[in-house]
């Protein structure tokens, strides 16, 4: 069977795939540390549930507006305000479901063929596909752990043209952690201004910092006056251990919004009823679960960090924010393990799975060779055992 082109341009998510091939090994009994997992290991907090189950029970299971529920955007516009203090409207944002499909669903009403637009590498790994999926062309810069992953403004200047569109920040990031500088955002934001372009600011992993204050894009570029067409993306999934409800939500300029909206009302209806009804909850009620979540987090963060520096020839920066440390084994490239040749980070993986039953996501996916990503959203007696392990395998590579 012929396939549309579409589908063979986008490449599968290998992180998804590493998620799933440890699950069938924990299936078929092997006792696996899971690095992999993209997600909080705790449950939702018991006051989202409470409000899930009573949003059943009253019969709000029916369609809502394709936009989200008025509720619910009411409630985003007091939580941009509280914790992010800006003045939003609630025709300024779109529920949607999950993060990640608001993301796509600004790459779908903003790019076309012919378009370029920048990603920072390391990236997300679904930046490029949903760049490539609206027909447009990714240009990838390179960063740095020695900069702290920051781009070098330069960078920016040599690979735009008439072509380019937008830009999409990450901060903090998946998957290095790091936690960009105010100085260097408003860099971008201005070259943005500058050049009228659009900036998609993927801001999954606000809540999650550990070190100082998050400040977003939206909020950096009010307070330095500047212009930049802000599409600022949020998500229910990381700060309140929401990722199976599906809620995310983005909020910018009107006109995009209801763009935006306009696809996701052919394709999705509407995000889940419940899980909205839930999401005003979240955005409402008591924080205290989410603070104690971001106090385990920056413990574990450091207890990672010590480990993974312990295992020879490894580096690894210290994530200011996120759940997961990206170290560099790249020293390990091109040596082998067993007579067999370990030619990149896949490789690696791979290695650390089948010998080790540890499951980590490799940095070659993510545009960075060498690296691999650790998610410390584990506890500590199961990070020193998966740890452990590694320097196992690591100890016997030639």
């Amino acid at each position: 069977m012929k396939f549309a082109d579409r589908v063979n341009k986008v490449k599968p998510s290998f992180t998804l795939e590493m998620t799933s091939r440890a699950a069938e090994l924990k299936h078929q009994g092997f006792d696996v540390v899971n690095f992999s997992a993209g997600q909080p290991d705790f449950n939702t907090p018991d006051n989202i549930i409470n409000a899930a189950k009573k949003a059943m029970d009253d019969g709000l299971t029916k369609y809502t507006p394709g936009s989200g529920m008025i509720e619910l955007r009411n409630a985003v516009c007091k939580k941009v305000k509280r914790e992010n203090d800006l003045d939003i409207s609630s025709e300024q944002v779109l529920v949607s479901n999950g993060e990640k499909q608001s993301l796509y669903l600004a790459c779908q009403s903003l790019f076309q063929r012919g378009d370029e637009v920048i990603i920072f590498k390391p990236y997300w790994v679904s930046f490029p596909e949903f760049v490539t999926l609206s027909d447009a062309t990714p240009v990838l810069i390179d960063t740095s752990s020695a900069n702290n992953f920051e781009p070098d403004i330069s960078q920016l200047e040599a690979v735009k043209n008439n072509n380019t569109k937008g830009v999409i920040i990450n901060s903090p990031s998946n998957p290095t952690g790091a936690v960009w500088s105010q100085e260097k955002i408003i860099e971008i934001l201005k070259i943005a201004e500058e050049n009228d372009w659009i900036v998609i600011s993927d801001e999954c992993y606000e809540r999650l910092v550990f070190d100082g204050q998050n400040i977003i894009s939206q909020k950096l570029a009010d307070d330095n006056n500047i212009k930049a067409n802000i599409i600022t993306c949020m998500s229910m999934s990381k700060t309140y251990a929401m990722t199976g409800w599906r809620i995310g939500y983005a909020f910018g300029r009107v006109e995009i919004i209801k763009a935006m909206s306009k696809i996701q009302g052919q394709a999705t209806s509407c995000a889940n009823s419940i899980g909205q009804a839930a999401s005003i909850e979240a955005l409402t009620g008591s924080q205290v679960e989410v603070e104690n979540m971001i106090n385990k987090f920056k413990k574990r963060r450091d207890y990672m960090v010590k480990a993974l520096k312990n295992i020879p020839e490894v580096s690894c920066p210290t994530p200011g924010g996120a759940f997961y440390a990206f170290p560099n084994f790249g020293y390990y490239i091109e040596k082998s393990f067993k007579e067999k040749t370990i030619s990149n980070s896949f490789d690696l993986c791979d290695l650390f799975l089948n010998e080790g039953h540890v499951a980590t996501i490799p940095g070659d996916g993510f545009g960075a060779p060498g690296y691999v990503r650790f998610s410390y959203a584990i506890d500590e007696k199961t990070i020193d055992e998966g740890i452990n392990r590694v320097r196992k395998i690591i100890d016997k590579i030639k």
